[in-house]
This record gives C-alpha cells, structure tokens and sequence, in this order.
C-alpha cells in the first residue's frame, strides 16, 4: 500500500477519537452544504463535534487542510479500483471497471470533492498534497504499461511514467466535469475515457462485442 501523506499537524494517536469528531462534522456540514465549503467555518466545525476552535488548530492549519484531510481518509477505496486496473482481466473491462468504480466513488464522496476542489484553488497547501497524492497512483500504473509492453500486449510507445501521469490527469478532468456540470452525459464520457486508455496503452480501441454498458453508444 503507497503512503499518502498527512494533511494534519499531528498524527492521530490510537483512542484519539477527536480529530475524528472533527472530520465526521465537516462530512456532515458538506453535506447540508451541498459540497460548499465558504459558508462553513471552523467555529461551526468545532461546535458540531463538541469541541473548541483550538482543537481544531491542534490538528489542522485551517479548513482547507481538513477538507483535504476528510477526503483523504476515502483514498483506500481509491486504491482497491487501483488494484483492479493493475490486475488480471481482459484491458478493456478492466480500464471500464476502473472507471466505474472511480464514479461511484464519486458518487459517494461528491461534497467532499467539490469541497477539495474549492480548497485546492485557494491553498498552495492542499494543491500540493492533491499533487502528491495523485502521484502516488503513478508508479503501479506505470509497472503495469511496461509489463504489458514487455510480455508484447501492448506496444512500444511512450515513457510508461509519463503515460500513467496524463492518463491519471485525464481521470482527474473527468471528475472535475462531473462535480461542475449536472447535465454531462456519463456514459458518453465513460465511453470516451475507456478509449482513451485501451488508445493510449494497448494501441486499439474496445471490443466491439465485449459486453459493456458504453457499447449502446458504439
């Protein structure tokens, strides 16, 4: 498992149950916010978790770092849709796997997304561990292009790093087009994005008779 880094000034000791209480308010303020960050202050965060405004410095610089924080603690899911994409399979159901379990993901953590997103725009801070944390995705994505370009699946191509990085900034854009735009057709960009991968890597599009949801749209 890749060690992501901390957003807050402390590591949590085991029992600390408040940075927890912390977070677990914010999640819940996001949420009654529709995923809007400004109107929520960190008075209002230290009083839903039963807490005073200096515990909430203890553990974070401010609420752009909390945010990052509450977002980061969801990663684990983020890394086991990693493992599919990285694993055994046909290419194409396992990128479109990826994909969709990179969606529902999103699904369930869209106020926590639309926050970072604010957050990241405002903070040197959280766009650099956003920055981090995508680069930790890298290196797996990249072992599994030039496995596959060594055991002749895919082709030669580009440097297998820099590949996985814009494939991943593809993924990014993605979400980004979601959280912003209510109305995008996603099965269109699902579609869109696997094509990219299986181009990008294997040099081909899908099978047109694999049975995926995007081939309605073939």
């Amino acid at each position: 498992m890749t060690t992501r880094p901390r957003t807050d000034r402390r590591a949590p000791q085991r029992g600390d149950q408040r940075r927890s209480a912390l977070l677990a308010a914010l999640d819940e303020l996001l949420r009654d916010n529709d995923g809007q960050l400004e109107p929520i202050n960190i008075a209002e965060i230290s009083r839903r978790a039963g807490l005073t405004r200096s515990a909430f410095y203890f553990y974070f610089e401010n609420k752009a770092a909390a945010v990052a924080a509450a977002l980061e603690q969801t990663y684990e899911e983020v890394f086991a849709v990693n493992d599919i994409l990285v694993g055994s399979g046909a290419p194409a159901e396992r990128i479109e796997r990826t994909i969709r379990g990179l969606i529902e993901f999103w699904d369930r953590n869209r106020h926590l997304y639309s926050a970072v997103l604010a957050a990241r725009s405002a903070s040197p801070g959280v766009r650099d561990l956003w920055e981090t944390d995508r680069q930790a995705f890298i290196p797996s994505i990249a072992a599994m292009i030039e496995s596959e370009r060594a055991a002749g699946r895919a082709p030669a191509g580009g440097d297998a790093t820099t590949v996985a990085d814009v494939l991943l900034l593809l993924n990014e854009r993605l979400l980004e087009r979601l959280t912003l735009a209510a109305e995008l057709d996603r099965e269109r960009y699902i579609e869109s994005v696997v094509t990219v991968w299986l181009r990008s890597i294997y040099g081909t599009d899908p099978d047109p008779a694999a049975p995926t949801t995007a081939r309605k749209y073939s």
